[in-house]
């Protein structure tokens, strides 16, 4: 029994790589018995990531692949097909993230499952929506960053077109599908029925950058132009002081009339390029400039003291190895310290999000490819011999 709100539901990943992955993980985290299939060679993911000490579980493929059960099937044999849909048959939720033809050439089309099952969830992670003219392109994190706005973001910051040095794209997209997900479960406890989701890459990523950046060109006539001049100011990130650098944001007039006071600096309160919100952001490039330069005096912490003191937020700035030991992450248990079967000890990133109701309570660690292939075989009537044959054909 896993616990956890999702108890009962059973997911089929039939995802790969990221986006999928970070959406299934999330489900089986909070209980959902999550079946992951993958072909002969495995997720992409298990290599694609970097080196392992066994060779065929990459750090970030421990990171996506917690508390799923892996069964490997050859589709291209028709009676792994088979075994694929009475696994769809006895499933709650179908994750799928492949382009709209190769699913529906291989049966995986909401369509293709719904008929005769209509309390099934199916959810498509495709890179671009129906109806419009990308519809089958394929696509990756980058490929979605840089048609979405997101390089373009970045070049306005720094001349250059680049790409966010996280997978974005996939992350967000992939939590987003979880949010449809439960969704259509809460609708279906009310109607009995289950649903088809499509989520795209492309059009979520496009409405999040012009949330951001449409700025003036959302009025008709425009009343200037596109990006938002606070998000895009070259200033606009980490301050230097005498030691390092600390992240500083003071946006309401009370914040910013405390970092004032905070700094010696009590006079800038009436200054009238500051003294209001709407002032500030008319004059936005002198005050970030302004705040970049005002800090070098003070160590880090010793700024970090006196900003606490004054209300203001602020945080020190983290490289990748010191945010594995920020001691706040050391006390909410973030990171945990695991036994993995195959690759020894390993940092295992724990829950952020909290129910009081509680979430899994047993730890599956990521599975070795094809690990459960046998039990999930059996689980679905399979007699030993079956299961011998088609699992036969694959260890040779």
């Amino acid at each position: 029994m896993s616990g956890g709100p999702l108890e009962g539901v059973r997911v089929l990943d039939l995802t790969s790589v990221v986006v999928g992955p970070v959406a299934t993980q999330f489900l089986a985290d909070y209980g959902a018995d999550v079946i992951k299939v993958e072909p002969p060679e495995g997720d992409l993911l298990r290599k694609l990531g970097g080196k392992s000490p066994s060779g065929e579980m990459s750090a970030k493929f421990l990171h996506v692949n917690r508390n799923k059960r892996s069964i490997v099937l050859d589709l291209k044999r028709d009676d792994a097909r088979e075994v694929l849909k009475r696994l769809c048959a006895e499933a709650d939720v179908v994750v799928v993230n492949m382009r709209g033809a190769a699913l529906e050439r291989a049966g995986l089309s909401a369509e293709a499952l719904r008929k005769g099952h209509p309390r099934l969830i199916h959810c498509w992670l495709a890179g671009f929506g129906q109806g419009g003219r990308y519809a089958d392109k394929p696509a990756y994190d980058t490929i979605i960053q840089g048609s979405s706005g997101v390089s373009a973001a970045l070049q306005r910051l720094h001349g250059t077109p680049s790409y966010s040095p996280f997978l974005m794209a996939d992350h967000t997209v992939g939590l987003i599908a979880v949010q449809m997900i439960l969704l259509a479960l809460y609708r279906r406890e009310k109607t009995g029925l289950g649903d088809a989701i499509q989520v795209p890459m492309f059009e979520n990523m496009a409405a999040f950058m012009l949330t951001e950046h449409m700025s003036l060109q959302t009025f008709e006539p425009p009343l200037g132009p596109t990006g938002d001049p606070r998000i895009l100011d070259p200033q606009n990130r980490p301050v230097p002081t005498k030691d390092g650098y600390i992240c500083i944001s003071a946006n309401t007039d009370a914040q910013t009339f405390a970092f004032f006071d905070a700094i010696g600096r009590p006079e800038l309160r009436t200054d009238p390029r500051f003294n209001s919100v709407a002032a500030r952001f008319a004059n936005v490039q002198e005050y970030f400039d302004f705040r970049y330069n005002a800090l070098r005096e003070r160590t880090t912490n010793e700024w970090i003291a006196i900003f606490d003191q004054h209300s203001v937020p602020a945080m020190p700035f983290h490289t990748f190895e010191s945010l594995m030991e920020d001691p706040h992450l050391e006390d909410v248990e973030l990171l945990q310290r695991v036994q993995h079967p195959s690759e020894g000890p390993i940092w295992n990133i724990g829950l952020p999000n909290r129910l009081e109701s509680g979430a899994r309570s047993d730890y599956l660690p990521p599975p070795v490819k094809g690990q459960h292939t046998n039990e999930v075989l059996a689980e679905l009537g399979m007699p030993v011999a079956e299961i011998d044959t088609l699992t036969g054909q694959l260890r040779r």
